[in-house]
């Protein structure tokens, strides 16, 4: 069984053949897998972590694709699933001249999204020290009852619990409900990492410290806002920090997030006590920035996402 289960969409990124141009006039579009949390299993596992994925792809050409991403990197797989009664989601993308994003999502509704309660493998999580999922599992679909009991699951075998509330609110039937949504999520989480602009999206703090004290509930014990160039801040308990990060040439932020995230995660389950150490933290934090700097520096979300050996030499050129 594997250390960490990752929940939820695994999709075609349509990457464009050229940057700087909007989505009407982009003249062609590359093949690459993504999906948030199957960017983080694809991390986790390049991080030396035994990882799995849960969720449903649709039975066909790009749903096998994906599937033989996945099992070619060395992730578990047992648990993802064909449908015959959806595709596989699609995204397609624009990026500016820094590499900054524009999304158009086909989900209409999407194999992922088709994942039911009684799909969920529960001894897998039971075996497992951590699940992670995000927020596109939460939208009014079978896949938001089917994580909703997954994360009971993972609470009653005391796994820990990972959270990435990725703001899209292209797919939400509006702001209110991608709101609701969203905290319904964090409010389920131990581990949450979150972007600025998603923080000022859930709460009406009139700073960073007075929203993440909005959003703070008694079973977190990490949230890390993820700042851009800036680096991370990571709220615990009873501190909070900075954490500077990297300076590299952007082509492509997809998937930046996800290697941040995955960066976080292998730390936390190689070493537990990370959470209860703000040294360990921050050095973790340092390792998590190089992650996902590095993964803006090649097209793509998972064929970007960096190695161990990448990390540590980022980390060694940078003192």
């Amino acid at each position: 069984m594997a250390d960490v289960i990752c929940l939820g969409e695994l999709l075609i990124d349509f990457v464009p053949t050229q940057t700087g141009v909007n989505l009407r006039e982009v003249p062609g579009f590359n093949k690459l897998p993504g999906g948030a949390p199957a960017n983080v299993v694809v991390g986790l596992k390049r991080f030396g972590v035994d990882s799995a994925f849960m969720g449903k792809v649709g039975d066909d050409a790009f749903g096998h694709f994906l599937a033989a991403t996945l099992q070619l990197a060395g992730i578990d797989i047992d648990n993802l699933l064909f449908s015959d009664e959806a595709r596989t989601a699609l995204a397609f993308i624009a990026l500016d001249a820094d590499g900054e994003r524009d999304f158009m999502f086909y989900c209409h509704p999407s194999a992922d999204m088709l994942f039911r309660p009684e799909e969920v493998d529960a001894d897998a999580i039971g075996a497992s020290k951590l699940v992670h999922f995000g927020s596109l599992s939460l939208r009014p679909a079978p896949v938001r009852a089917a994580t909703l009991h997954a994360l009971d699951l993972a609470q009653q075998a005391g796994c820990l619990i990972s959270y990435d509330p990725n703001l899209r609110l292209s797919l939400w039937a509006d702001a209110d409900a991608a709101r609701e949504g969203l905290l319904s999520g964090l409010a389920r989480a131990h581990i949450v990492k979150m972007s600025e602009d998603e923080v000022s999206f859930l709460s009406d703090g009139e700073n960073l410290d007075a929203a993440i004290a909005d959003l703070w509930h008694p079973d977190l014990q990490l949230l890390v806002v993820t700042r851009g160039n800036r680096g991370c801040r990571y709220f615990i308990p009873d501190s909070s920090g900075n954490v500077e990060t990297f300076q590299v040439t952007a082509v492509d932020t997809t998937g930046a997030g996800d290697g941040f995230v995955a960066g976080l995660l292998q730390g936390i389950v190689k070493d537990p006590s990370t959470l209860g150490d703000e040294q360990k933290l921050k050095d973790l934090c340092r390792f998590a920035n190089a992650a996902g700097a590095l993964t803006t520096t090649s097209y793509g979300a998972i064929p970007a996402l960096p190695d161990l050996q990448q990390v540590a030499r980022i980390l060694d050129e940078n003192g």
